[in-house]
């Protein structure tokens, strides 16, 4: 079936069609996807997260890149599924895992040592050596910025199209997380005392544990 064939208007009369839907992350998207083709006149449309798939039935003919150019709109990709063809070996899945698997690793290498060595300066200020503040932020970057890339080019996504997901939520967290951070150990380290330890970290101005990378 072509791309521009009208759905329900093949040689065998078919009036339901299905697409294999991504950049779907949470069950929202799906949601979102949804409400996006039913609001198609003659369109009734179900999405499954879990199967990444949507099943599109029409009541008037309607092209198919019409279909896919609505889920497209919603910041998603449509391909249609075809009915007669064998299913093709695709590993999308496979490097994905790979593409999320390095992030991670990345993530970990830097977040053990950032986390543990702002925890020690927060509880013993005189450990604090010149430059501190810079060594922390360095390692923070990658973290928040590139290992966790997926997650606000999604969110950028959503704001585009007025809609949050859960990828916005966790964006939202790490940014206010890491400003709110950066802004302490730049601006407030200072404000605590040495020897002012966990009390210190819960109620004194400058002496909030640093959550870089949380």
């Amino acid at each position: 079936m072509s791309v521009n064939t009208p759905v329900g208007t093949t040689p065998a009369g078919l009036a339901q069609v299905e697409f294999a839907i991504g950049g779907m992350t949470c069950a929202a998207c799906a949601a979102r996807v949804e409400r996006k083709l039913n609001k198609l006149d003659g369109v009734t449309a179900t999405v499954n997260f879990a199967t990444e798939k949507a099943s599109v039935h029409t009541a008037t003919p309607i092209r198919t890149a019409d279909l896919i150019a609505e889920v497209e709109r919603a910041g998603y990709h449509a391909e249609l599924i075809e009915p007669d063809q064998p299913p093709a070996e695709d590993d999308t899945d496979d490097r994905h895992v790979r593409y999320l698997w390095r992030r991670l690793v990345i993530a970990l290498l830097l977040a053990a040592p950032v986390g543990d060595l702002s925890i020690t300066l927060a509880l013993v200020p005189s450990l604090r050596f010149p430059g501190w503040p810079w060594v922390l932020l360095a390692l923070t970057i990658p973290v928040v910025g590139w290992a966790a890339w997926p997650f606000h080019r999604k969110a950028l996504v959503n704001l585009r199209h007025r809609s949050a997901s859960m990828d916005t939520l966790v964006s939202m967290g790490i940014t206010a997380a890491s400003c709110w951070s950066i802004y302490t150990i730049f601006f407030h380290s200072q404000d605590t005392a040495a020897g002012t330890g966990v009390w210190g970290l819960i109620f004194a101005p400058g002496g909030s544990v640093y959550l870089e990378v949380a």
